[in-house]
């Protein structure tokens, strides 16, 4: 049996009551905890692919057993790329696209073609409804990607998927390794990540993971800041019983790059090309400033009955503050910028919790796994924001220092609360051996409310909604699963109309058809899929009321899979996806929109990527090498064409008994390149060329 790391709802006391008995475990009960802990043991990832439970089935399912499609990228394929932001790792899934607004200091991605950088989650728990602050993921342990609706498990999320990050946990034995990373545009990182049993038989342990890094940027004034450290502490509460507690400090400091004009990179300017290098904002204000600090744990009880409860918790607090300097139009002698200023201030909390109650028994000759289960999300956020005037500055021939007047007062004063209680239930059934069938239903409750401190006004709204999800998978060989599933997602809409109403929820729905493939001796999954998502209720711009927006709009996507992660023997591992994906708004209110393709969602996009570790006299060594590639993108609230682009990357490395070492360049020609549309104005740059040596000593 596997342990799971999921949540639960403390307010309510018929799911907590179990959990008062964990004080007093059975000490008589012999329960094979030797398996469970081996299950969930994190050296258990190694390679590419894996056959561990995926946090986001909250089952005992693999990736490959489960009617859906999901992404398991494990701490191994990250280092051999020496990803250091989630876009970086989320580049390994097919059908996501990361990074499209560029280097803003934040975590952003489209799956499916539908925007989902609000649908983070960290161990089976909502990170915040707005996702202000990026993730740091030298602190996870594998990152998973749910593709399509999530909310029978995970209530309120965006259609196109959602991206859970598994933290990395206390380990049986004592371990340490530390690491020096230096690279280009200044790079200088400095990671820790140590353990040691506190009791004879290693369930109960305590583990550190810290980093601390500079860098600058490849556009000038522009750098980043990070802080980061994760104790996590495992107790040794019998046989019957795991609990983790989970902590973690992110701070993070930047200055945000805010992209080019349009005229200039991608339409020719009569004053020639600028030079992706250009920085558009003002070097002399104090960057932005972010910290979000956790604190919860998870919990898994196994009962005589056969029941097992699984309970996720955590405290969250988030702060963030700086001044944006945002590029606007450009003036009639195609030199200078017209700019605008806005100091922004958000701070807030979120508090989750999730628990569920499971059990396998058999009906009428049919295996079953029922799960039953109640989450509850809350959160806060006040947000305070002054508009502020900036002078234009000349773009080919930038001074900068130019006075940025905010007034005194507050152009918006405003909280938000959001709180969510969903209760789900799921089915698992195993019908004539070859044949797993999974349902599920949920019902959730969102109130919302809204405070205007200006306006002295406060707005409260209560939304209601029921998803569901089905999928059914046949054994056709013993290494051949095809599968057929349907799923729906709901998501509140926040604001108000010109009347002062509430909008109506977001509501997807998707159905899916696929097929998923063993490699020989279960040695790698290759996924083949097929999709039709469509999404309503997305707002769209009032056509009479200018800075208005109703809830009528309706987008539509189709596309075509493949994803290959594979260790196949001789040292080498694998890691591949392609993914074809149609796009297009079907209802807006805007005539013209209608048909046109989604925001930043290229055609094709490819990513490749293997590694070859030498026997023999090259023991120790191995090499890497792989490729990303995406077609032209283009939107409906831009006016222009992204060009496609393909950049090489490579690594090589060194692994001895309590040292390594690795160099991994990634773009390797320089190729320029965008990364997606902003507005008609502005057009983000692609990352350049970077090199990254990283040296680690270990025990």
């Amino acid at each position: 049996m596997l342990t799971r790391q999921l949540i639960a709802p403390a307010a309510l006391g018929c799911l907590f009551s179990p959990v008062m008995a964990l004080a007093a475990p059975d000490a008589e009960t012999t329960l094979p905890s030797v398996t469970v802990s081996a299950a969930e043991d994190p050296r258990a990832d190694t390679g590419f692919a894996t056959r561990r439970a995926a946090g986001v089935t909250k089952s005992g399912a693999s990736a490959a057993d489960s009617a859906q499609s999901i992404t398991v990228i494990t701490r191994d394929l990250m280092d051999s790329q020496q990803a250091q932001t989630l876009g970086d790792a989320l580049a390994n899934s097919a059908g996501v696209v990361t990074n499209v607004y560029g280097r803003r200091g934040w975590d952003d991605f489209i799956i499916r073609g539908q925007r989902a950088s609000e649908s983070v989650f960290v161990d089976g728990l909502l990170v915040e409804s707005n996702n202000r602050v990026a993730q740091e993921l030298f602190g996870a342990e594998r990152v998973e990607v749910l593709k399509g609706p999530a909310s029978v498990l995970f209530g309120k999320v965006q259609p196109g998927g959602m991206v859970n990050i598994v933290s990395k946990r206390p380990r049986p034995e004592r371990f340490g390794e530390l690491g020096l990373t230096v690279g280009n545009y200044g790079l200088r990182q400095v990671t820790a990540d140590v353990g040691t049993p506190l009791s004879e038989n290693g369930k109960a342990a305590l583990r550190v993971n810290a980093l601390a890094m500079n860098s600058d940027d490849a556009t000038d004034y522009v750098y980043y800041r990070n802080r980061y450290i994760a104790p996590s502490l495992s107790l040794d509460l019998g046989a019957r019983t795991d609990l983790t507690l989970l902590a973690s400090h992110n701070a993070r400091q930047y200055v945000r790059q805010q992209g080019l004009p349009v005229n200039g990179t991608l339409t020719a300017n009569r004053n020639g090309t600028l030079p992706n290098s250009r920085f558009t904002g003002e070097p002399g204000l104090a960057p932005y400033d972010g910290e979000q600090n956790r604190l919860g744990y998870a919990l898994t009880h196994r009962f005589d009955s056969g029941w097992t409860l699984n309970q996720n918790f955590r405290w969250q607090t988030l702060s963030l503050a700086g001044t944006l300097i945002a590029g606007g139009t450009m003036a009639v002698n195609s030199q200078l910028l017209n700019r605008s200023g806005t100091q922004q201030d958000f701070s807030g909390t979120t508090v989750g919790v999730d628990t569920n109650l499971q059990r396998r028994f058999e009906i009428a000759g049919q295996q079953h796994e029922i799960t039953l289960g109640v989450d509850y999300n809350r959160s806060n956020e006040s947000r305070l924001q002054r508009t502020c005037r900036v002078a234009a500055l000349n773009v080919y021939n930038p001074v900068y220092g130019a006075a940025v007047n905010c007034p005194s007062a507050y152009s918006l004063n405003q909280e938000d609360n959001v709180s969510t209680l969903g209760f789900y239930a799921r089915d698992q059934v195993r019908l004539a051996e070859r044949w797993l069938l999974t349902a599920g239903l949920r019902h959730d409750t969102a109130r919302t409310s809204t405070t205007d401190r200006l306006a002295a006004t406060r707005l409260d709204d209560t939304a209601r909604a029921v998803t569901g999800s089905a999928g059914l998978m046949f054994d056709l060989t013993s290494w051949a699963r095809p599968y057929v599933s349907y799923a729906t997602s709901f998501l509140p809409n926040s604001g108000t109309d010109v009347n002062g109403s509430t909008f109506k929820p977001e509501t997807g729905r998707q159905a899916e058809v696929g097929i998923k493939f063993d490699l020989p001796n279960k040695s790698g999954l290759l996924t083949l899929s097929a999709f039709d998502l469509t999404r309503r209720n997305v707002l769209s711009s009032d056509p009479v009321n200018t800075g208005f927006s109703i809830a009528t709009g309706a987008q539509r996507t189709r596309g075509l899979e493949a994803e290959l992660t594979a260790d196949l023997g001789g040292g080498w591992s694998l890691a591949g996806a392609y993914a074809y994906i149609a796009s297009e708004v079907t209802e807006d209110t805007v005539a013209a929109n209608v048909g046109k393709p989604l925001n930043n969602v290229s055609r094709h996009s490819v990513s490749l990527w293997g590694t070859k570790h030498f026997r023999g006299p090259l023991a120790g060594w191995y090499a890497g090498a792989g490729m990303r590639a995406q077609s032209a993108k283009g939107g409906y609230t831009f006016n222009y064409t992204v060009p496609g682009y393909a950049v090489a990357d490579l690594g090589v490395g060194y692994v001895a008994s309590h040292w390594k070492a690795a160099l991994n360049v990634k773009n390797v020609f320089d190729k320029a390149y965008y990364a997606g549309g902003l507005s008609n104005n502005i057009v983000p740059v692609g990352n350049p060329r970077t090199v990254m040596l990283n040296v680690a000593l270990s025990y």
